[in-house]
């Protein structure tokens, strides 16, 4: 009786074992950090949903908060990176999502450094090939005082700085949103768009998926799709579902 219970008890002792995880979400993610870089007019709270997320996948999460109206966008760039240097040169791999004029920003760096460590990037509704919104507003004192320098640099005429920028080379997944809640801005944007920019010019040359939801601009960082979205091209390098 005793060398039954024994060996009963031994039995289950190694059902525990193989059954145990083998590893936890931190684990997997270890050495990998994800940058949060918001758009224009916004701050760090923008990305505040997305940040939980990440962080509950195991990421090490950096929501960068920059004053984004106050100056150019080189100027911006280079005050961002070497605020960001000394916490990301260490990280195995460092990954990037960002948000509208965020990406312009993370492009607007690549061209000018090398990120040895750097891995996958995903933009929301990013002005690729600029906006046409600061084309007919710019000019306005208002559209000046709120977008700050850096607004007339999104536009699509000389002063585009979106399309002064070389082509991405680095694992690229765009997410863009087909919905407006900004009928005035809508009017000044030739087919389907987001209230800031239009489906036309949110991809670059070049990029490695797209993927298209029903979301408008300043909302899809915190849309529920978006995100599934993001953290799904993170790990994998594509998006669920059909590919661009």
């Amino acid at each position: 009786m005793k060398n039954a219970i024994a060996i009963l008890l031994i039995s289950l002792a190694c059902l525990a074992v193989a059954l145990r995880p083998t590893h936890t979400c931190a684990s997997v993610r270890e050495g990998e950090t994800v940058v949060l870089l918001h758009g224009l007019v916004r701050s760090s709270r923008a990305m505040a949903k997305l940040e939980r997320e990440l962080v509950a996948e195991g990421y090490t999460v950096i929501n960068h908060d920059y004053p984004s109206t106050s100056a150019s966008i080189e100027v911006l760039t280079n005050d961002i990176f070497t605020a960001l240097a000394p916490r990301i040169s260490k990280a195995q791999t460092v990954h990037f999502v960002t948000h509208s004029m965020g990406g312009i920003i993370l492009r607007e760096h690549l061209e000018h450094h090398d990120l040895p460590n750097l891995g996958r990037v995903v933009m929301l509704a990013p002005p690729s090939r600029g906006s046409e919104v600061p084309d007919k507003l710019g000019r306005l004192k208002p559209f000046r005082w709120i977008n700050g320098p850096a607004g007339n640099q999104l536009g699509t005429g000389a002063n585009s700085h979106p399309l002064r920028l070389k082509e991405p080379k680095f694992e690229l997944g765009i997410i863009a949103g087909d919905r407006s809640i900004n009928p005035i801005l809508s009017l000044l944007i030739p087919g389907p768009d987001d209230g800031k920019v239009s489906l036309a010019r949110v991809k670059p040359q070049t990029f490695t998926d797209y993927t298209q939801l029903h979301a408008t601009h300043p909302c899809i960082g915190r849309n529920r799709k978006a995100i599934e979205q993001t953290k799904y091209f993170l790990e994998h390098g594509h998006f669920k579902g059909d590919r661009a």
